[in-house]
């Protein structure tokens, strides 16, 4: 799916500020589960499943199941210029992500990747 990713196709992704906090989140910590998104970014589960779901019909993340929880990352064949665009918004925007990064980083209970989530 990535494969069509377009610009303009991007960009319309990426306008809406969940998802372009979500995404750049993901692609600091590698990979995500809905839990850690809901604490990041102070939101109900709906809303943030609704926009993890908009993130990988567009081609931008995928996913992977491990027991009964979902982890969200990077689609693997993202074009390298949408992984350029990515990277580049994510190192200039360290201050805009602050907030969202510390509430994660006080989150209690973080599941482990090897472990079971929440």
């Amino acid at each position: 799916m990535s494969e069509s990713l377009t610009p303009s196709l991007l960009f319309k992704c990426l306008a809406d500020e969940t998802r372009a906090r979500m995404t750049l989140l993901i692609l600091q910590e590698e990979e995500l589960c809905v839990c850690e998104l809901v604490c990041a970014l102070g939101d109900i589960q709906p809303k943030i499943s609704r926009h993890l779901a908009q993130l990988r019909q567009c081609g931008l993340l995928s996913d992977r199941r491990q027991g009964q929880w979902v982890y969200y990352h990077l689609h693997p064949t993202l074009p390298e210029w949408v992984q350029t665009i990515l990277k580049s918004t994510l190192e200039a925007n360290h201050e805009w992500l602050k907030a969202d990064v510390e509430r994660l980083l006080n989150m209690g209970d973080r599941p482990k990747r090897k472990a079971l989530c929440c």
